[in-house]
């Protein structure tokens, strides 16, 4: 494996994603080293580990979540994650995972599990989109446009964009198209097929919103506020591309809804679909002493 590869960055989730068992109901995970806020996608993808630990029927799966980023998490600090049963149905069941990071809680999630059953069945259609091989690599045109175009590193998801965001600022519509894959081999274990769906389904959603504003990357502050999947095929599978196609049909009062769909290339099936609200906010400039301009 070459130092710094895709594959390395994926081992190094997978173990961030090894929950620690201090107690029942109480479990304790690692954060990366690195600057800036904690990736959202990551607590949630946590959190839902910390959830899925407690459901002892092996034949319900993870079917929707609801979250809300409460405080921006650090980087190199350890996260506790606490579970609440809230009930254990013989078709659902609840949990409420909140997680702390230095004395405060940062995350709270409610998920519910559902055992299959047959019913209604139906889907919107796939969208069209260029294959992933003919598409631009996201990282690559993120350090393009950030002015540092050696300063590439590996990720645990390989990204490429349909619709590459315009360099100047031009506004765009508001839609997004984005294949994502794992960047390598990882357990065969259905728990952390979902926590990665997870920890996907945070990324390119606000950037979606900003694309009408002229507000690329280096040109917007943003966090997530709350976040929202729903897993129609549950557990999901994810070795291979997904198309992650999004929309934002709305903004307002620096706050950007955003709404998601994933598809499996093999099928065509949409296995699951996201909600999003994040803060987009355009930064101020500065004065000649360093402080924000009026």
């Amino acid at each position: 494996m070459p130092p710094g590869s895709g594959q390395e960055a994926l081992d190094r989730l997978i173990r961030m994603l090894a929950l620690e068992e201090v107690d029942r109901d109480f479990y304790l995970a690692q954060s990366p080293s690195g600057k800036g806020r904690l990736f959202g996608g990551l607590v949630a993808a946590q959190a839902a580990m910390a959830a899925m630990s407690t459901v002892e029927d092996p034949d319900s799966a993870l079917h929707s979540l609801h979250a809300y980023f409460l405080r921006p998490g650090s980087h190199g600090k350890p996260l506790r994650l606490v579970v609440d049963r809230i009930r254990d149905g013989r078709t659902f069941t609840t949990r409420r995972v909140v997680v702390h990071q230095g004395g405060e809680a940062i995350f709270n999630l409610s998920a519910s599990f559902a055992r299959p059953e047959t019913g209604i069945s139906h889907q919107a259609e796939m969208p069209d989109a260029p294959p992933p091989e003919e598409s631009p690599d996201w990282e690559t045109l993120r350090a393009e446009m950030l002015g540092t175009p050696g300063r590439i590193r590996p990720q645990p998801l390989e990204a490429r964009t349909c619709d590459p965001d315009d360099a100047h600022g031009s506004p765009q519509a508001p839609v997004k198209r984005v294949w994502l894959r794992p960047a390598g081999k990882f357990p065969d274990d259905p728990r952390l097929h979902t926590a990665l769906v997870i920890y996907a389904s945070d990324r390119t959603l606000l950037l979606t919103a900003s694309r009408p504003h002229g507000l690329p990357w280096g040109k917007r502050m943003v966090a997530s506020l709350d976040h929202a999947v729903w897993l129609h095929r549950a557990p999901p599978r994810f070795d291979d591309w997904i198309l992650y196609a999004s929309e934002s049909p709305a903004a307002h009062a620096a706050r950007g809804l955003v709404h998601g769909a994933m598809y499996s290339v093999a099928d065509r099936v949409r296995f699951a679909s996201v909600s999003q609200e994040g803060l987009i906010r355009v930064p101020r400039a500065r004065g000649p002493a360093g402080d924000h301009a009026a």
